[in-house]
């Protein structure tokens, strides 16, 4: 980088500190807004940020390595991005995905930590593990913003526009149209407005009251493992501390997962409502919604959102004229890390420095952000709060099961003619989901994401509950048609490119159970094989730092369980077979050479001597 270029990002450094403060905490955000405008993160920056934010360089490079929308070398100006989760492969997204690269005159096609980059630095092509647009897939992003519903048409469109070097502002608005797809109303959906009325029965009731009817109402956190909410908040409130922090986990990484996305889009005001109430009943003044990187294009509106309540006296200082009663939220981005999804690496993540997970205890309810007590929930439990205290414990308790109160939001999408967001009640069974939503022919349901849980038939009169199935949202439907192996390899790629690689049973074993699964997919597993990712996934469970390590196997440990053909059919031996193919790679011998004789193979030359 010469001398001018060099002044040009230090002073765009500059502007942004200028902006957003010198805060080391903010060190992410800064280097969000440097990838934006240059397409990766120069040297020049990393030494400005350095000094201004008090950090050492290797700090500021570290983050740039551990989150994947970062880089450390340049990218396209269009940095495109193909979503790779399972569904959006379902729908054909690499007959596309080639088709693009073919357009834009770029070989090959990209892989994880592997981008393709035009010479002449117009265009980039990379991987997203998934986008959060599985009811309108396949899907991709292109400098941050998302372009669902690809088809060949769409291609070519976005082809003729890198090509022609039209700046991402005026390509046609149609292009980035993303759709809620709202199939079914439930408690939680029934209604989207809120002039503050869970706000007000607070201020007229106490906070003692509010935190009452939370523990009235049963609620428990929806992320999927079902902390109780009222208690969550209780052991933030009585923590000691100088401040207290209320976090919205809006980092729903868990493929197949895009209820936060609609969230978000319809319902900002209940989220913010919820948490609002939430800083009222734990005494905080400060709040953040820690916004995944793929929605970034949710930024202006959720400002927006933000901006308005202000004016609005429901955030900010005095909140209705209640004096003492202060509370705003900021937004803080993500970059691409699906451990950030884990609240103790989200806060790692917040406070600016790489997401790798804590260790526990202490909790975030009294050590989290800045190693104050903090409230870390996730969006569709901050709504729910956010009705509850305006309605009362009981109005939740209308619906669901004794241990399961209410409803739960799921995302539906694969195999079936109506994807998209249903509400249902706690008890719900998988048979009635996959009526509602057209699937017909199911070989399989993937609940709760990669990290979930697979259910064969057998599984479908089990029900939506904490007691049964319990779910952060993702259901995924695969037909009849559908080789699963396809789903278990696809998961098994993305744990190991997701692993933050601090503790060696999720880093290594990902990969040896990738490298396993690959295996057996290409022909040359054994029965072997098949023992080894039972063992691999069991220490997996039993020792990982964090959840991340423990449900990785999941998808492998299920499939060997409950449609174990999908592995048998394609073994190559009952008992042991070498990963490297002799016979294979003496092929280009044979030809050479003009040897066809029996003698020539390894395996005629073995059963002769036999």
């Amino acid at each position: 980088m010469n001398e001018s270029a060099a002044a040009t990002v230090v002073g765009y450094v500059a502007e942004s500190l200028a902006t957003y403060g010198r805060d080391p905490r903010h060190l992410l955000q800064h280097l969000i807004r440097i990838q934006s405008r240059f397409s990766f993160v120069p040297d020049a920056a990393v030494e400005a940020l350095a000094e201004a934010l008090g950090v050492t360089r290797t700090q500021v490079r570290a983050a740039i390595a551990f989150y994947a929308f970062l880089h450390a070398r340049p990218r396209g100006a269009f940095e495109i991005r193909f979503s790779d989760n399972i569904t959006d492969r379902m729908l054909g997204n690499q007959r596309l995905l080639r088709l693009l690269a073919s357009r834009l005159r770029l070989d090959g096609l990209p892989g994880w930590g592997h981008d393709l980059i035009r010479a002449d630095g117009r265009v980039s092509i990379g991987l997203a593990s998934c986008t959060g647009m599985c009811d309108q897939g396949p899907a991709l992003l292109v400098n941050g913003q998302a372009v669902t519903n690809l088809d060949a048409g769409r291609i070519d469109r976005i082809a003729d526009l890198v090509e022609e070097g039209v700046a991402l502002a005026h390509w046609p608005g149609e292009l980035f149209r993303v759709s809620s797809n709202i199939r079914r109303r439930g408690l939680l959906l029934s209604n989207a407005a809120t002039d503050g009325a869970a706000l007000r029965r607070l201020l007229d009731d106490g906070a003692q009251a509010a935190l009452a009817e939370v523990e009235r109402s049963g609620l428990r956190g929806r992320g999927g493992a079902g902390f109780t909410t009222a208690l969550k908040w209780r052991f933030c409130r009585e923590a000691p501390g100088t401040e207290r922090y209320v976090v919205c986990n809006a980092d729903e990484g868990e493929p197949g997962t895009f209820k936060d996305r609609v969230l978000l889009t319809d319902y900002a005001d209940l989220v913010c409502e919820g948490m609002t109430v939430c800083a009222g009943v734990i005494g905080a003044r400060r709040g953040f919604i820690y916004l995944r990187g793929e929605y970034r294009y949710l930024l202006p509106h959720l400002e927006a959102v933000l901006s308005r309540r202000r004016g609005d006296g429901l955030l900010g200082r005095a909140i209705l004229g209640r004096e003492g009663f202060d509370f705003d939220i900021e937004i803080h981005l993500g970059a691409g890390a699906y451990i950030c999804g884990e609240e103790s690496a989200l806060i790692e993540s917040l406070e600016g420095k790489r997401g790798v997970t804590r260790k526990r205890p202490p909790f975030p309810v009294t050590s989290g952000f800045d190693d104050q007590p903090t409230v870390v929930n996730n969006v569709e439990t901050f709504l729910a709060a956010a009705r509850v205290v305006q309605w009362g414990g009981y109005w939740l308790r209308g619906e669901g099961t004794d241990q399961s109160a209410g409803s739960k939001i799921l995302s539906v999408s694969g195999d079936c003619a109506r994807p998209g967001i249903y509400e249902y009640p706690f008890g719900t069974p998988i048979h009635q989901v996959l009526t509602d939503c057209g699937a017909e022919s199911v070989q399989a349901v993937q609940i709760s994401g990669a990290a979930g849980r697979t259910l064969a038939p057998a599984d479908f009169d089990r029900i939506i509950a904490f007691e049964d199935l319990p779910t952060a949202g993702s259901f995924m439907v695969f037909g009849q048609n559908r080789d699963l192996l396809d789903m278990v390899r696809n998961f098994a790629a993305f744990f190991a490119h997701e692993s933050c690689g601090f503790c060696t049973p999720c880093r290594v074993g990902g990969a040896l159970l990738r490298n396993l699964v690959e295996k057996v997919a290409a022909g040359q597993g054994s029965e072997y094989d098949l023992t080894e990712m039972r063992h691999i996934g069991a220490v997996m469970r039993r020792a990982s730092y964090c959840g991340l390590g423990h449900t990785a196997p999941n998808h492998v440990l299920d499939t060997l369980d409950k449609v174990p053909e999908i592995y048998r059919r394609r073994l190559a031996s009952q008992t042991h077979t070498p990963s490297f193919d002799l016979d294979a790679a003496l092929s280009e011998a044979r030809a050479l050479t003009g040897r066809t004789d029996s003698g020539a193979t390894l395996h005629e030359t073995m059963e002769a001597m036999t």
